[in-house]
Formats: structure tokens, C-alpha cells, sequence
């Protein structure tokens, strides 16, 4: 992981340590937008399962705000965090939903993904997270 991936992965971690709460806010994300700015975002979850928001559109959302209008969202890296059984920091994968998401605004970002071989974190190209994902036209 490069230095600027690790700062992602101590932001999340950073903001997951500050606010988490079991069944409320258990995910946090940060990411890196091409002019350097790191954007963060929590989980928050909703007493009706489907309105619970994952903490990567929050981070997303987050960075668009802070874009100007017309300007295309561009995200270089994305990192997501859980914290698993005995307090352990966890890189994890998106969602499905946020898979749609990151490679609908940055399918060229590299997303932090631990695999089911090893506890080492990979470096996946967003797009890569769904074979065969359909295009939209924006």
C-alpha cells in the first residue's frame, strides 16, 4: 500500500474509531480525489434496513459537494474500514450497491479490497469489482 493509500486507511480507521456504535455505525470510508483532497464518509444505518446509507456514498457525496458544478467527480482511491470481532481494523469490500456506485463516478479508481485468501489488502481497478457491469450514459 503507498503512503498516500495508507493515509487513507488511517483516516478511515481515525473516523471509525471516533463514532463507531454496534448496529448504527459500523463502516467507515475514506478516498482520494485527483486533486489531493481526502473525503470521509460513515455508515448510517437506518431502523428500515433500506434506508441505511453505506459509508462509501457518504464519502462520495461528500466529495462531490466539494467539487464545482459540470466538473467530473474524479477519485483516484478508495479505502473501507470495519471493525471485527477483538477490536481489529478490517479492510473490506463495497457492497454490491456501492460497486454500482464507485465505478458508475471513478471506474478507474483503485479500490482497497481484502480477498478471502489472505488478511493482505489488494488493489482492485473499481470497474474490476464487476465483470460485465453495464454502462450507463451520463
Amino acid at each position: 500500500m503507498s503512503p498516500g493509500d495508507t493515509e487513507l486507511l488511517l483516516a478511515a480507521q481515525d473516523l471509525l474509531a471516533r463514532v463507531w456504535v454496534s448496529g448504527r455505525h459500523e463502516v467507515a470510508t475514506a478516498l482520494r480525489t485527483a486533486d489531493g483532497r481526502v473525503h470521509t464518509g460513515v455508515h448510517v444505518e437506518g431502523s428500515c434496513r433500506r434506508s441505511s446509507v453505506c459509508a462509501e456514498g457518504v464519502a462520495l457525496g461528500t466529495a462531490r459537494g466539494t467539487s464545482t458544478a459540470g466538473e467530473p467527480l474524479s477519485v483516484v482511491s478508495v479505502v473501507s474500514v470495519q471493525i471485527k470481532p477483538a477490536g481489529r481494523f478490517r479492510i473490506i469490500a463495497p457492497c454490491g450497491v456501492c460497486r454500482e456506485l464507485i465505478s458508475d463516478y471513478c471506474p478507474d479508481a483503485t479500490v482497497w479490497v481484502t480477498t478471502v485468501e489472505g488478511d493482505e489488502p489488494v488493489p482492485l481497478r473499481a470497474l474490476d469489482l464487476l465483470p460485465e457491469k453495464s454502462r450507463r450514459q451520463w
